[in-house]
């Protein structure tokens, strides 16, 4: 989900899409390079089984991201294609802030942060803060709206590491 949205995101930041948002390109163009060599890695050293799974859902990341890009190449021009980009980086990256509930609900079951890095939680609400920031800033609802869901999340899961984080399992 990340690799999508960091393309999503990385699209609907370029000028003939969303003007003065060259930023959030940049940013998450190199996301979406990183998080690329990072599958790429995995796929090459996968075992069979596993191999198979993540190169079905890359290539589903890559038809969705090359759908929407055509699509708004091709069909939408001007407020249209920003809102047709803009609502699709929306939804995966709310859909990717979302992705660690499974977890927190873990933690809430087990009342142990085992599986929960502090770290992870502790940049997700970083990330999730800053661009919500630089959204608000920017007057981009686009931006601000699921970063702001992500702040939220980041804080939630922080909140649960504090909570548990002495706890061993569940009792």
């Amino acid at each position: 989900m990340t690799l999508l949205n960091c393309l999503l995101s990385a699209w609907y930041g370029l000028p003939f899409v969303s003007k003065n948002n060259l930023l959030v390109s940049t940013i998450n163009g190199t996301g979406a390079a990183i998080e690329s060599i990072y599958v790429l890695i995995f796929i090459f050293y996968a075992p069979k089984k596993e191999k198979a799974k993540i190169l079905g859902l890359f290539t589903f990341v890559l038809a969705v991201f090359s759908a929407v890009a055509l699509i708004s190449l091709f069909a939408l021009h001007g407020s249209h294609r920003k809102l047709f980009c803009g609502l699709a980086a929306t939804i995966f990256s709310i859909i990717m802030y979302a992705s660690p509930l499974s977890i927190m609900r873990m933690v809430i079951k087990t009342k142990s942060v085992e599986f929960m890095p502090f770290f992870l939680s502790l940049f997700v609400f970083l990330c999730g803060t800053s661009w919500f920031v630089y959204g608000l800033l920017g007057r981009d609802a686009f931006v601000a709206i699921p970063n702001g869901f992500g702040c939220g999340l980041g804080t939630m899961q922080l909140i649960l590491y504090f909570i548990y984080r002495n706890n061993k399992g569940s009792k």
